[in-house]
């Protein structure tokens, strides 16, 4: 083999050695890139999760000092409990948070309730009465439930 087939045979071996190394190093970068993007996205969802749990217990307790009316505080519950625990509204005693929502999640809010006409604004809120009447113990219940849950 002539000498300056040798010579080129190692300069493009030595070419491709760069090429390659160059390509892995580019690679591991985009890798440690995308786990600290990773761990930054779960910690992101970790202290959500921790502030709709936080959430979760303030309501409760405003439940517990009636610094709430119990239907408001039921849609809020529900509400976080969806992104949170949504198996726990199929158990006793979280379970009448859902049926409390089920029944009154038909009524209008915030701006569509004060669009709505005064004399249905009172039918509704007297219905809305009715069902906090009637489920106000076992509310409650779970509310004190929920503030001590372990999630």
């Amino acid at each position: 083999m002539p000498p300056w087939l040798q010579w080129s045979l190692i300069i493009a071996g030595t070419i491709a050695i760069i090429a390659l190394l160059v390509f892995i190093r580019r690679q591991a970068v985009l890798l440690a890139e995308g786990r600290r993007r990773q761990q930054k996205a779960e910690a992101f969802q970790a202290k959500r999760r921790q502030d709709m749990i936080e959430s979760i217990r303030v309501i409760a307790m405003a439940i517990e000092e009636d610094q709430v009316e119990y239907s408001e505080g039921c849609l809020r519950i529900k509400g976080l409990l969806d992104h949170v625990a949504p198996e726990l509204m199929e158990k006793p005693p979280f379970e009448v948070f859902m049926v409390v929502y089920e029944q009154i999640r038909h009524m209008p809010t915030h701006q569509a309730r004060q669009d709505t006409e005064t004399r249905f604004v009172e039918k509704m809120d007297k219905e809305r009465f009715e069902v906090e009447r009637r489920y106000a113990d076992e509310i409650r219940r779970a509310a004190t439930a929920i503030r001590h849950h372990v999630f």
